[in-house]
């Protein structure tokens, strides 16, 4: 009898744990702690360029996420989004130990730079505009967003120049 009762337990407690590892390719749900590390593009908080259906070529991270920039932070180098914003529009930022960001492919090393948030994390920015992951966005080409009226001013996605795409 505990033999019969063991097996369909072994057998749920293996699918929880292989279902918590996701695959080679998940990226998994942006929270406000921002990705993990390390992405299959390079790290997490790496920025370069992809092309987005609808928007064209645009910033994203280390996974293919898309990044935005906050209209109220007025391209000054200085985070308003803190709280329940960053829940919802979590900061690129640098992990511990990190002090300088990465670029990748078509990406303008020149401008990108890092500003220290009121927690003290460094979030890095592009052409002066702090730069956010929005929670919606789960996978690599997504920019759910885009264009959103949220937190109290409107979020876009970056192009490589540095300007909000609309």
């Amino acid at each position: 009898m505990v033999a019969k009762l063991a097996a369909p337990i072994v057998v749920t407690v293996a699918a929880v744990v292989l279902g918590a590892c996701g695959g080679a390719g998940d990226v998994g749900t942006v929270s406000a702690a921002g990705a993990p590390t390390t992405g299959p593009g390079g790290p997490g908080y790496m920025v370069h360029t992809a092309t987005v259906t609808g928007l064209g070529t645009v910033l994203v991270d280390g996974y293919g996420l898309t990044l935005y920039l906050f209209v109220p932070d007025h391209g000054r180098g200085r985070s308003t989004c803190t709280a329940s914003c960053a829940s919802q529009w979590p900061p690129l930022t640098l992990p511990s130990g990190v002090a300088t960001p990465v670029t990748g492919p078509d990406a303008d090393a020149a401008v990108v730079a890092t500003t220290r948030r009121s927690d003290g994390t460094l979030q890095v920015t592009y052409a002066g505009w702090p730069l956010y992951r929005w929670i919606g966005d789960t996978a690599p080409g997504q920019a759910t967003g885009e264009g959103r009226d949220n937190s109290g001013g409107l979020w876009y996605a970056v192009d490589g120049a540095g300007q909000p795409v609309r």
